[in-house]
C-alpha cells in the first residue's frame, strides 16, 4: 500500500493504492477530509475489430451508506442512476477521454464510487482525479495525468474547492480540469459575470491542476505499470493513393453542399462506391477504407476553413446562421416557442405548476425540493434517422442540465413568484449547438407564459481549428464542425454578463489566448441573438396565459397554521372541498391558493382571514355573548376569538347584575380597548354605544 498527501486550500488530499482493489488494472482511492473515493479501471485484453478509438465509459456511483444513510422508497439498495450521478459520469468523462490514444480499441471501464461523504463539496473533484490517478499508474495507455479543481466566488473573492456552506454564498460554480500544459475541461455557471473573472477564475484553477498532476506523477514513481503498446492503424500507401484517386475530387465538392442531409448523402454516396470498387479481396479492408476516406474529409475541411477562410455552409469563421423566432404557437399550453438557427430547430413549452408540483430530490446532502425545471428531448427524426425511442440519455440529461443552469440565473425568486416552472425543450432539427437553441427557447417561452424573468438569456457553441500556430475560431458551429474540430465552447448570457459555460476539448489544452479570443467572439454572437429574440419579444407578458393556474398568497401567523390546517386537516380539507382551490401552506405560514378561477381563490382567502383574524385595538365588532360570569361576560368577537366585557364597561348607568343588561347568546355591540402583552382582550360595551350615537350624529362611518 502507497500513500502520498499534498495540501490545497488549508485541506490536506491524500491518494492511495494497493490496498483495495487489487484485481483492477488500477485502482486509487482519494480523500479529503470526511470524503473518501474510490476509482477503478480495467481495460479489456480482446480487441473489438473496426475501430479507430478507444470504447471508454466512465460511471460515478454515489453509495446512500456514504452519507449515514438507508436508500428511500420500496426498494431499500440503490437502483438505476440519479441525474446527479450521470451528469458527475459525463464530468469526469470529459477531461479523461481526450487523453486516451486513439488505435487502442480495448473495452476500457472506469468506475468511480463514493464510499463516504462529507461537506467538503467534492466527490466530484476527488472523482476526476483518482481516475486520473488510476490510469495513470495502470498498464493503460494514458496521456495524462488530469488534475481538477472547483472555483467559487464569495463577495468577488475567488474559492478554491469551496465546501457546502460556502457554495451557498458563492455567485460563481466553476469546475476546471487539465493537464500541467493547458486546460481541457470547464464547466460551471454564474449570476452574469464577465469574460474577464471567468478567465481569471480559470487561470487561478489551472494553478493547482499544474500541482495536482505533479502530485499523480509522484505515485505513479513509485507503483506504475509498464504501458501496454499501441498499435495505429496501418494503412497501405498504395491503397490511400487508390482511395484517393477515386475519391479526393468528389469529396471536395460534396463537403461544399450546405445542406446537412444533401451534403452527407453525397459523402456516403462516395464512400459506397470507394469500397464497393476497392473491397474486393479474400481479406475484408472496408475498416481501413473508412479510416482513410474520414481522414480525407476531415483534412479537406479543415483545410478549407484554415486556408480559404469558409466554411462547409459557405460562411466565414465569425458568421452566424439565419435567426427566426415565434412565440405563443400552442394554444394550450402556458407559454411556448419556436427558435430556428440554420437547421437547428427547438420548440420550448412552459408548464406553470403549484407546490405540489415541485421536483423532491433525494441526494446525500439530503432531501430538496426544485421549482424550476427543464427537460431535453433529442427524438431520432431530428438527425433524420430511426432508433428505438428510450427513457432520456446522458446527453439528454447533460444538455437538459446545461440550459437549465444558463436560466437559473434570470428565474425569480419563489417569494417574487410563487410557481413551479418546467420547460421542455424538443428538438425537431439539428445541425449542431441544440443545447444553445434550447436556451434561447427557454429565454422567450418564459417571456411568452409572462414568468417575470429579468433579461433574455441566449447561448452560442464556439469551435476551433488548430493546426500549429495556424488557429481559426468558429462561431455557432455545424455539426460537422464539432465532429471534425478540437473545441467545443459553449457560452450563456444576458446582455450583461455570462451564466453557464462549457468548454470540451478533443486536443490535449485550449491555451488563455484562444480561450480569450473565444470569449470575446461568442459574446459578439451572444449580442446579436440577443437583438434578434427581443425583436419577437423583450419583456414578460404582462398577464399568465388563461389555462395556467392563478396562485395567490397570503402571510399568517405560525400560531394560525394549525387552525387552517384543523385536525387531521379536515378544516383545509373543507376549504378546499367547498371552493375547489389547491392550498399549500409553509411552516413560515405563508400560504399559496391555486385556482384557475378568481372568484374562488378570493373565497377561500376569505375563510383562511376569517379563521385567523385577530382583534384589533379600537375596532368595533358585534359580538355574541359566550357566557356570563358575577364580574361580567366573555364576548366573542371572532371566531374563537373571546373578549373579557367587564361589568363596569357594560353600561353608562351603574348596574349590580350583569343579566340585567345581557344574557348569554345575545348580540352586543362591542370595542376592544385593551390588547395585553399575553393577548388578553377587554372590551367596552358603553365605549361602543357612546361611538355609535356619534356616528348618527355625525354621519361617519364606525371604526
Amino acid at each position: 500500500m502507497k500513500k502520498i498527501e499534498i495540501d490545497v486550500r488549508g485541506k490536506v488530499f491524500t491518494l492511495e493504492t494497493g490496498r483495495i482493489a487489487r484485481q483492477a488494472d488500477g485502482a486509487a482511492t482519494a480523500k479529503c477530509g470526511d470524503s473518501v473515493v474510490l476509482a477503478t479501471v480495467v481495460s479489456d485484453r480482446t480487441e473489438k475489430k473496426g475501430l479507430d478509438f478507444t470504447p471508454l465509459t466512465i460511471d460515478y456511483q454515489e453509495k446512500t451508506y456514504a452519507a449515514g444513510k438507508i436508500p428511500g422508497g420500496f426498494f431499500k439498495r440503490e437502483g438505476r442512476p440519479t441525474e446527479k450521478e450521470i451528469l458527475t459520469s459525463r464530468l469526469i468523462d470529459r477531461p479523461i477521454r481526450p487523453l486516451l490514444p486513439k488505435g487502442f480499441p480495448y473495452e476500457t471501464q472506469g468506475i468511480v464510487s463514493v464510499l463516504s461523504y462529507g461537506d467538503e463539496n467534492i466527490a466530484d473533484i476527488l472523482g476526476i482525479i483518482s481516475m486520473s490517478a488510476a490510469l495513470t499508474i495502470s498498464d493503460i495507455p494514458f496521456n495524462g495525468p488530469v488534475g481538477a479543481v472547483r472555483v467559487g466566488r464569495i463577495a468577488g473573492s475567488f474559492v478554491i474547492n469551496p465546501d457546502l456552506r460556502e457554495a451557498e454564498e458563492c455567485d460563481l460554480d466553476l469546475v476546471v480540469a487539465g493537464t500541467e500544459d493547458a486546460v481541457i475541461m470547464v464547466e460551471g455557471e454564474g449570476q452574469e459575470i464577465t469574460e474577464a473573472d471567468l478567465l481569471e477564475a480559470i487561470e487561478l484553477a489551472h494553478r493547482d491542476i499544474k500541482r495536482l498532476c505533479a502530485f499523480q506523477k509522484e505515485l505513479q514513481a513509485i507503483v506504475a505499470k509498464e504501458k501496454r503498446p499501441v498499435t495505429a492503424l496501418f494503412v497501405d500507401e498504395e491503397l490511400k493513393k487508390a482511395i484517393e484517386d477515386i475519391s479526393l475530387e468528389k469529396i471536395k465538392v460534396a463537403i461544399t453542399i450546405p445542406d446537412k442531409l444533401r451534403r452527407q448523402k453525397a459523402l456516403d454516396e462516395i464512400l459506397k462506391e470507394t469500397i464497393e470498387r476497392l473491397n474486393t479481396g479474400e481479406i475484408d479492408i472496408s475498416t481501413e477504407i473508412v479510416s482513410v476516406f474520414n481522414d480525407i474529409e476531415r483534412n479537406l475541411v479543415r483545410g478549407m476553413i484554415l486556408n480559404e477562410g469558409t466554411r462547409v455552409d459557405g460562411r466565414r469563421s465569425e458568421e452566424i446562421r439565419k435567426v427566426s423566432c415565434e412565440v405563443g404557437i400552442l394554444p394550450r399550453t402556458h407559454g411556448s416557442a419556436l427558435f430556428v438557427r440554420g437547421e437547428t430547430q427547438c420548440l420550448a413549452v412552459v408548464t406553470l405548476g403549484t407546490a405540489d408540483d415541485e421536483q423532491k430530490v433525494e441526494s446525500l446532502d439530503g432531501e430538496f425540493s426544485k421549482t424550476f425545471m427543464l427537460h431535453y428531448n433529442f427524438p431520432p427524426f431530428s438527425v433524420g434517422e430511426v432508433r428505438p425511442l428510450r427513457s432520456p440519455g446522458r446527453r439528454e440529461i447533460g444538455h437538459g442540465m446545461l440550459a437549465e443552469r444558463a436560466l437559473k440565473a434570470v428565474i425569480p425568486t419563489k417569494a417574487e413568484f410563487p410557481y413551479t416552472i418546467r420547460i421542455v425543450a424538443d428538438i425537431l432539427e439539428s445541425n449542431g449547438s441544440s443545447s444553445m437553441a434550447t436556451v434561447c427557447g427557454g429565454s422567450l417561452a418564459l417571456m411568452d407564459a409572462g414568468v417575470p424573468v429579468r433579461a433574455h438569456v441566449t447561448g452560442i457553441a464556439m469551435g476551433l481549428i488548430r493546426e500549429g500556430d495556424r488557429v481559426v475560431i468558429l462561431t455557432d458551429i455545424l455539426g460537422l464542425e464539432d465532429h471534425l474540430g478540437d473545441m467545443d465552447f459553449k457560452v450563456t448570457g444576458t446582455e450583461k454578463g455570462i451564466t453557464a459555460f462549457q468548454l470540451d476539448t478533443k486536443i490535449s489544452g485550449i491555451p488563455r489566448e484562444i480561450m480569450e479570443r473565444a470569449l470575446e467572439q461568442a459574446r459578439q454572437g451572444r449580442l446579436y441573438i440577443l437583438a434578434k429574440m427581443s425583436e419577437t419579444i423583450n419583456s414578460p407578458r404582462d398577464n399568465l396565459a388563461p389555462h395556467a393556474p392563478r396562485i395567490y398568497t397570503m402571510q399568517i401567523k405560525q400560531d394560525k397554521i394549525r387552525d387552517v390546517i384543523g385536525t387531521g386537516g379536515k378544516v383545509i380539507r373543507g376549504i378546499v372541498e367547498q371552493t375547489g382551490v389547491k392550498i399549500d401552506v409553509e411552516d413560515s405560514g405563508l400560504i399559496n391558493i391555486a385556482s384557475l378561477d378568481g372568484e374562488s381563490a378570493r373565497k377561500a382567502m376569505e375563510i383562511i382571514n376569517s379563521i385567523t383574524a385577530e382583534a384589533e385595538l379600537g375596532k368595533i365588532y358585534l359580538g355574541k355573548v359566550k357566557r356570563v360570569v358575577d364580574f361580567g361576560a366573555f364576548v366573542e368577537v371572532l371566531p374563537g376569538i373571546e373578549g373579557l366585557l367587564h361589568i363596569s364597561q357594560i353600561s353608562d348607568k351603574r348596574i349590580s347584575k350583569v343579566t340585567d343588561e345581557i344574557n348569554e347568546g345575545d348580540e352586543v355591540l362591542v370595542k376592544v380597548i385593551e390588547i395585553d402583552k399575553f393577548g388578553r382582550i377587554r372590551l367596552s360595551r358603553k365605549e361602543a354605544l357612546r361611538e355609535k350615537k356619534t356616528v348618527k350624529r355625525t354621519g361617519r362611518s364606525l371604526p
